[in-house]
């Protein structure tokens, strides 16, 4: 066996021809044995190909691709893992931004990379949500593989401090008094903050006006105007406004309190139970990445989020850390939430800008 153990990959078809040969010679008898060398023999040089694969990785410098301009979150995100992720792997990791149409050109981009573990891509929720929304010519399932969830960003339902209300109660109280007739604003239509208020509205039977902004900037400012009756932004694009009380922050749309806001509810404990829409941070690589190389980056890069002073950096922009995913768990944390997101934009009736 030490021979079989050590055997290259070339040699593998003629491991198989030399049984099978030995199948016919044998007769039944002997085709139990036979096919259990095979097996055993087959799957020991491919285990050591992957041991190998994964000493070896990574040899050069890795770069993460972020879908969006420099100096926002998944940027800010992106640099804070390139560095500790530099540190861990021992080679450098850049960030290359390729912003543009909802992150859509930066997913073609990393398709069509090698599948060799040296292109990360750093995606947000747009990932799973823009196959709703449109045509595209990549599949998010088939065209890649999942390598860990860094976290998730809980989105917060807030008021201009005109606004007479103080709960979700109240404010669902307010828009039935003047059925569609109340705007709200998102950052843009299909992100992650308009289908949370738009699964808001469904869940309390209510209708509002949607005004969609170029940005969460300008929607924040108009909200602090008055102009609009409510939004739900990121709770760390916001956090200093409500702090400063600037803005009034009713409830939290995840499942559970925000680490940064414990004091703020939770809008399935404030009377709409099962209400749940978070945006999230993952990072991917192209379909065909060794499972070694993902298993590989999936374990360092939980390593890197468990650490104490990653994860408060984590924190800090808003993002609640995970560590318990490996890919797997990933892969179907994604689709969940791509299944989630369309089930939205299709009772909504909510089409792309």
């Amino acid at each position: 066996m030490t021979q079989i153990q050590h055997m290259p990959f070339a040699n593998i078809p003629v491991l198989v021809a030399t049984s099978l040969g030995a199948l016919r010679a044998a007769g039944t008898r002997q085709v139990g044995r036979t096919v259990a060398i095979v097996a055993l023999a087959t799957s020991t040089v491919f285990g050591a190909a992957c041991v190998q694969a994964q000493a070896a990785y990574p040899s050069r410098p890795i770069k993460i691709v972020v879908g969006f301009p420099p100096g926002g979150s998944s940027d800010a995100t992106a640099r804070l893992l390139a560095t500790a992720l530099s540190e861990k792997l021992g080679q450098p990791v850049i960030v290359e931004n390729k912003a543009g149409a909802n992150t859509i050109i930066a997913t073609q981009y990393v398709r069509n990379q090698p599948a060799d573990g040296y292109t990360l891509f750093s995606v947000s929720s747009s990932f799973a949500i823009n196959p709703a929304l449109q045509k595209l010519n990549y599949n998010i399932y088939k065209d890649f593989t999942p390598v860990a969830l860094l976290g998730t960003i809980p989105l917060w339902l807030v008021t201009p401090n005109q606004v007479p209300v103080k709960t979700v109660g109240e404010l669902v109280s307010l828009a039935k008094a003047q059925p569609g007739k109340l705007p709200y604003a998102s950052y843009g239509a299909g992100s992650t903050g308009h289908l949370a208020s738009e699964l808001l509205l469904s869940m309390t039977k209510t209708s509002m006006i949607h005004v969609p902004y170029k940005g969460t900037g300008p929607a924040i400012v108009d909200v602090m105007g008055g102009q609009v009756t409510m939004m739900m932004p990121t709770v760390a694009s916001s956090l200093s406004l409500v702090k400063e009380g600037k803005l009034r922050a009713i409830a939290v749309s995840s499942s559970k309190r925000v680490s940064a806001v414990p004091d703020v509810p939770t809008i399935a404990e404030s009377g709409v139970p099962g209400f749940e829409l978070v945006a999230w941070e993952s990072i991917q690589v192209a379909a065909g990445t060794p499972p070694a190389i993902v298993f590989r980056l999936n374990t360092a890069i939980r390593d890197i989020v468990a650490s104490p002073d990653f994860r408060e950096k984590l924190i800090k922009l808003g993002i609640e850390p995970e560590t318990k995913m490996a890919s797997n768990d990933v892969a179907k944390f994604i689709r969940s939430e791509a299944e989630k997101f369309e089930k939205v934009i299709r009772e909504r009736n909510i089409k792309a800008e």
